[in-house]
C-alpha cells in the first residue's frame, strides 16, 4: 500500500512548546510508517534538529523569511510550491502564525490535496495586519488544528467555520518525565550547579522568556509573597530569551536575588521537576500548555492562571488550583497551601499523572492525527470523483481550490 507523503512546515528547532509538539509529531508519525513524512522549516537553528536528524531527517530544506512583503519571501514561496509538487506532497501541515501563513500559500499554489494549519492559543498580541493574514491562510486550509477546546471555541467566535476546526490535545511522553533510576537528590541538586541549596523547597515555572505573555512578573510578585510565609522556598525559572536579564533585575528588585534561580534553557525537565514540589503557570494567554502536561505528567502539583485551555487539564483541587490571570496574592496563597500539606500536594501529583495517562498521550495525539489525515484524504479523493463523473467538474474544482 503507497504511504500518503507529508510534510511538515516547523518555524524553527528551538525549543518552545510548539516547536516540541512538532518534532513530536514528526516522530511519532515517521515512526508509524503510515505517511512518508518530510518536514522543512523557516529557520534550520535549534536544539531539537538533532531529534531530527536522529530519526534520518539531515537535509532539512530551509525557507528563511525576514518578511511576508519582500522579493525574498515570493523567491521563497516559489521553492516551496516547487518542492511541494516535485515530492507530490498530497498533505501539508504547519504549526504555527508563520508556517501557516507562508505553507497554506504555497500548498494552495501547488494545489496540494490536503492542508492543515494550526491554531494554539486564544488570544494573541497581533497587529490587525496579521489577524488578516491569518484569516486568509485559514481560509486556504482544509482543516485548523487547535490543540483545546477553548481555543477550538475562540477561532469559530473569530469567524472560523465551525466544521474546520478540529482539536487534538498535546500529546506527552510520559516515560520521558520520570526520574532517571537511580539519581537521587544530591545528584539532581548537584546538575543544577544547586548543592548549596540542599535545604530548600523549590517551587518551579518552566516558560520560554521571549514572550511576555508567560507572565513571570506575576510569579515573581507570588514569589516574594511565599517567601515570607516559607522561609526555605527557592524558586527555579527553566527558559531561555531576550526578557531574562530584566526579569533577574525584577528579582533582585523584590529581594529575591539569592533565592529566584534562573536554569537557562533545561536539557532534562525530568530531572528539574524530580527536584520540585510545586510547579506554576503565570500565563496571560495560553492555548494549551506543554508545561502543565509535563508538571501532572511529573506528578507534580499545579498552580496555574486562568488561560487558555488550562480547565481541559488541570482540576481545581484535585490535580492543583487555578488562579486568575495576574493576581500573584492568590497565587501565593496556593503555593503556600501545597507547601505546608506535602502529603496533599504529592496527592494531588499521582492525580495528574492518572489523567495524563488516560487523556493525554502521545499515542492518542498520533490517532487523532492520522484519523485527521486519512478522513480529509477520503474528502478529496470523493471531490475528485464527483468532478469526473459530472460535466460541471472542472468548474467545480476551481471553486472548491478558491472556496478552500
Amino acid at each position: 500500500m503507497t504511504r500518503p507523503p507529508v510534510l511538515h512546515l516547523i518555524n524553527s528547532f528551538h525549543q518552545g512548546g510548539t516547536e516540541r509538539q512538532a518534532v513530536q509529531l514528526v516522530r511519532l508519525l515517521h515512526l508509524s510508517s503510515s505517511y512518508r513524512v518530510h518536514v522543512a522549516c523557516l529557520d534550520g537553528g535549534g536544539v531539537l534538529r538533532k531529534e531530527m536528524e536522529s530519526l534520518g531527517f539531515r537535509d532539512i530544506p530551509e525557507f528563511p523569511l525576514s518578511s511576508f512583503y519582500n522579493r525574498n519571501a515570493l523567491i521563497q514561496l516559489y521553492r516551496l510550491t516547487g518542492l511541494l509538487r516535485a515530492w507530490g506532497i498530497q498533505v501539508v501541515h504547519t504549526h504555527d502564525f508563520y508556517t501557516n501563513i507562508f505553507g497554506m500559500a504555497a500548498a494552495a499554489l501547488a494545489r496540494v490535496p490536503v492542508r492543515i494549519a494550526s491554531r494554539r492559543e486564544t488570544e494573541g498580541l497581533r497587529s490587525g495586519t496579521k489577524k488578516r493574514l491569518e484569516r486568509w491562510a485559514y481560509r486556504l486550509a482544509h482543516a485548523i488544528v487547535t490543540n483545546a477546546e477553548a481555543v477550538r471555541r475562540h477561532l469559530i467566535h473569530e469567524g472560523t467555520a465551525a466544521e474546520k476546526v478540529v482539536p487534538i490535545y498535546n500529546g506527552v511522553d510520559i516515560e520521558r518525565l520520570s526520574p532517571r533510576p537511580g539519581c537521587g537528590r544530591s545528584d539532581l541538586l548537584a546538575t543544577y550547579k544547586l548543592s548549596h541549596h540542599a535545604g530548600r523547597r523549590f517551587v518551579t515555572i518552566v516558560a520560554n522568556l521571549r514572550h511576555a505573555v508567560k507572565d513571570h512578573p506575576t510569579f515573581l510578585r507570588a514569589a516574594q509573597h511565599v517567601k515570607r510565609a516559607v522561609p526555605e522556598a527557592a524558586f527555579l525559572l527553566a527558559g531561555e530569551g531576550e526578557l531574562l536579564e530584566p526579569m533577574r533585575a525584577l528579582a533582585a528588585q523584590l529581594g529575591l536575588a539569592e533565592d529566584a534561580i534562573f536554569i537557562g534553557r533545561c536539557g532534562n525537565v525530568a530531572d528539574l521537576l524530580a527536584l520540585s514540589e510545586v510547579c506554576v503557570l503565570s500565563s496571560i494567554a495560553e492555548g494549551f500548555s506543554n508545561a502543565i502536561l509535563e508538571y501532572m505528567a511529573a506528578a507534580r502539583p499545579v498552580v496555574a492562571t486562568d488561560a487558555g485551555g488550562v480547565r481541559e487539564a488541570v482540576h481545581e483541587g484535585q490535580t492543583g488550583y487555578i488562579v486568575p490571570v495576574g493576581d500573584d496574592g492568590l497565587m501565593a496563597t496556593r503555593i503556600i497551601a501545597l507547601l505546608r500539606a506535602p502529603e496533599q500536594a504529592r496527592a494531588m501529583g499521582e492525580s495528574g499523572q492518572r489523567i495524563v495517562r488516560q487523556k493525554f498521550s502521545c499515542e492518542a495525539q498520533l490517532e487523532r492525527t492520522q484519523d485527521l489525515y486519512e478522513e480529509l484524504l477520503r474528502q478529496n479523493r470523493t471531490r475528485i470523483n464527483a468532478d469526473s463523473a459530472d460535466p460541471r467538474g472542472s468548474a467545480q474544482s476551481a471553486f472548491l481550490r478558491v472556496r478552500f
